[in-house]
C-alpha cells in the first residue's frame, strides 16, 4: 500500500497552505490577549491625550435631549490628566468586579464543573452515541458536538476522540469521524442545540458593554441570539453531514489507517452503575424542570416583571428586567448541578459533599487565565468608554459607511468576514468580541443596525474559521488524535480536512443570517434587527 505521508511531503505547497503558514507566523508574534488589552489601553490613554484638544463637528448622540435637541459636539477626554488617572485607579476594582461577562461565566461554570467532574456529561454523551443507527452516525455526532458547548471545552477532549472511535468501530475512516466532530464542536461553536451555553451570556454582556458607549439604556438579553443559533444548529448539521459523507470520507479512502491498534481507544459501554446514575440523574433533571415550570405558571409569578416595566407587545416573563431573564445563568447552574450531583452519588464517582466541592474547585482552577484576561479587558473597555474614542470612531465610521451608500446586507457580510479574519489571529472568542465589539456595535447602531444583529454576524464569522486556525488552543491536541490512526498526520492534514467545512459554513451561514434579516425573523428573546427598535 502506498505511503500517503511521502506523497504529501513531495507535493508542492499550494497557496492555501502558504497563506495559513503566514497566518500562523503572524499570530504567534501577537502578544498574549491579556497583554494585548494592556497595550491597547495604554494606546487609548496616549491617543486620548493627543486628541483631547481637537474640536470635532460630530454631535454626541448621548447629549441630545428635549432641552437640547441639537446636542453638543463630541469631545475626547484626556485620560492622562491627573483627574482621569486618579479616577481610573479609584474605579479599578469596581470596573473588574462589575465586568458583565465575569460573574456570569464563573457562576455557570460552577454547575457545569460538577456535572463534568462527576462524569454525568461524559456518560450522557456516550449513551447518546452508542445507540445511534449507523446511517445517522454523522449527523448525531455533529449534533452531540454542538450540545457539548454547554460544558465549554468538554467537546474537544471527549466528543472529538469519540468521533474517531465510533467511526472506526463502524468500519468507517476514523479521520472522517474526527472531522465531523470537530465541525460540530468548533465549527458550530456559535450554534445552540436548544440548550444555551455559557457563551450566550458572555457575548451578550460584552455586547451590552459596547452598546453603552452610545446608549446607556440598551439592555441586551442573554438569549438575544437564541432563535438564530438554534436554527443554525440544523444548518451546521446538514452541511457537516453532506461534506463528511460525500467529500471528506471519499477523499480519505486512499489514506491507510496505520496506527498501533494497542494505542487506539475503544468505545467502552456504560457500566450498570453508570446507567443507573444516568437514569436517576435524568429523573432529577425532569423533576427540577417540572418544579421550575410550575413556579412560572402560578398566578402573579415572581419570575415576571412588574406590569409598569413591561415594554409593549412583550410577555412579562420575557421583559429584560424580569427576574426570569436575569436568572438565565443561575438556572444553567442549577440544571447542571442537580443531575450532576445525583449521577455522582448513584454511580459512585462522588462519595461525600467534598467531592462536589472539588468539582467546583477544579472548574474554577481552569478559569484562572480567563480571570486574568477579563481584568485587563475590563480596564480597556472602561478606558475606551471614558475617553469617548469609541463613540468618535463609531460616528465617523457610520458617517463614512453612509457616504458610501452600502446596502445593509453588504455591511453585514463585511462584518462576518472581518470576524472570520480576526479569528485566525486571536483564539479567544471573548477577547475577539471585546476588541471588535467595542467599535462595531456602536458603529452599527449609528447605521440603524441593532447590537443583537451585529453580535449574530460576529458569531457567524467567528465559528466558521475556528476549524482552520492553528492558533486554536486545541488544534495541536486534535492533530494528536489524528496521529493515533494515521501516523504521518500533521497540521496540514487537519487543515486539508477542515477547509471545506470552513468555506462552506462561511458562505451558507452568512446567507442564512441575511435570510433572517430580510424576512425579519426574530433572532432571539428581546432581540431586534434595527436600532432603535421600531
Amino acid at each position: 500500500m502506498n505511503q500517503p505521508g511521502s506523497e504529501r511531503a513531495a507535493a508542492p505547497r499550494g497557496f492555501v497552505t502558504r497563506f495559513l503558514d503566514a497566518v500562523e507566523r503572524v499570530g504567534n508574534r501577537l502578544p498574549d490577549p491579556a497583554v494585548l488589552f494592556l497595550l491597547l489601553m495604554l494606546a487609548v490613554w496616549v491617543v486620548s491625550a493627543l486628541l483631547s484638544g481637537v474640536e470635532f463637528r460630530e454631535i454626541d448622540p448621548r447629549s441630545i435631549s428635549p432641552d437640547n435637541p441639537g446636542g453638543v459636539p463630541l469631545q475626547v477626554v484626556n485620560l492622562l490628566s491627573g483627574t482621569s488617572l486618579t479616577g481610573f485607579m479609584a474605579q479599578m476594582v469596581q470596573t473588574f468586579v462589575n465586568f458583565p461577562p465575569l460573574g456570569v461565566v464563573l457562576v455557570a461554570m460552577l454547575g457545569l464543573g460538577v456535572a463534568e467532574h462527576t462524569g454525568f456529561i461524559s456518560a450522557g454523551l456516550r449513551a447518546i452515541l452508542s445507540v445511534t443507527p449507523k446511517m445517522l452516525l454523522t449527523p448525531m455526532l455533529v449534533a452531540v458536538g454542538i450540545l457539548s458547548h454547554v460544558a465549554v471545552d468538554a467537546g474537544y477532549v471527549l466528543v472529538i476522540p469519540l468521533g474517531a472511535v465510533i467511526f472506526y468501530a463502524a468500519g468507517r475512516h476514523p479521520l472522517a469521524g474526527i472531522a465531523a466532530a470537530f465541525a460540530g464542536v468548533s465549527g458550530g461553536f456559535s450554534a445552540t442545540m436548544f440548550v444555551p451555553s455559557s457563551l450566550d451570556p458572555l457575548l451578550a454582556g460584552l455586547t451590552q458593554a459596547s452598546a453603552h458607549l452610545i446608549d446607556p439604556a440598551v439592555q441586551v438579553n442573554p438569549l438575544n441570539n437564541y432563535v438564530f443559533t438554534t436554527a443554525s444548529s440544523f444548518l451546521v448539521i446538514a452541511i457537516a453531514w453532506f461534506l463528511t459523507d460525500r467529500v471528506i470520507e471519499p477523499r480519505l479512502r486512499g489514506t491507510a489507517v496505520d496506527g498501533d491498534p494497542a494505542d487506539m481507544p475503544v468505545l467502552d459501554p456504560l457500566e450498570p452503575r453508570e446507567r443507573r446514575g444516568l437514569t436517576l440523574a435524568g429523573v432529577a433533571m425532569v423533576a427540577t424542570l417540572a418544579l421550575f415550570v410550575a413556579t412560572l405558571l402560578i398566578p402573579g409569578t415572581p419570575w415576571a416583571a412588574p406590569a409598569d416595566q413591561v415594554p409593549a407587545a412583550t410577555h412579562p416573563l420575557l421583559a429584560p428586567v424580569a427576574p426570569l431573564m436575569r436568572s438565565i445563568v443561575a438556572l444553567i447552574f442549577i440544571f447542571f448541578l442537580v443531575p450532576g450531583v445525583v449521577y455522582g452519588y448513584v454511580s459512585g464517582s462522588v462519595k461525600t459533599h467534598r467531592d462536589v466541592i472539588a468539582g467546583m474547585s477544579k472548574a474554577m482552577s481552569g478559569m484562572g487565565y480567563y480571570i486574568v484576561m477579563a481584568f485587563f479587558c475590563a480596564q480597556f473597555i472602561y478606558a475606551f468608554g471614558q475617553s469617548n474614542l469609541g463613540a468618535l470612531l463609531a460616528i465617523k465610521g457610520a458617517n463614512a459607511l453612509q457616504a458610501m451608500g452600502l446596502h445593509t446586507s453588504i455591511t453585514l457580510i463585511g462584518l462576518v468576514l472581518l470576524s472570520g479574519f480576526v479569528n485566525l489571529l486571536i483564539g479567544s472568542a471573548s477577547a475577539k468580541w471585546a476588541l471588535i465589539g467595542a467599535i462595531m456595535v456602536p458603529m452599527m447602531m449609528q447605521l440603524g443596525i441593532s447590537p443583537d444583529l451585529t453580535q449574530a454576524a460576529y458569531r457567524v464569522g467567528d465559528s466558521s474559521t475556528n476549524i482552520i486556525t492553528p492558533l486554536l488552543p486545541y488544534f495541536p491536541l486534535i492533530v494528536v488524535f489524528c496521529r493515533k490512526y494515521v501516523k504521518d498526520s500533521g497540521v496540514g492534514t487537519l487543515l486539508a480536512l477542515m477547509l471545506p467545512f470552513s468555506v462552506t459554513l462561511l458562505v451558507a451561514w452568512t446567507a442564512f443570517l441575511l435570510g433572517f434579516w430580510a424576512l425579519d425573523i426574530p433572532l432571539g428573546t428581546g432581540a431586534h434587527h434595527a436600532y432603535p427598535a421600531g
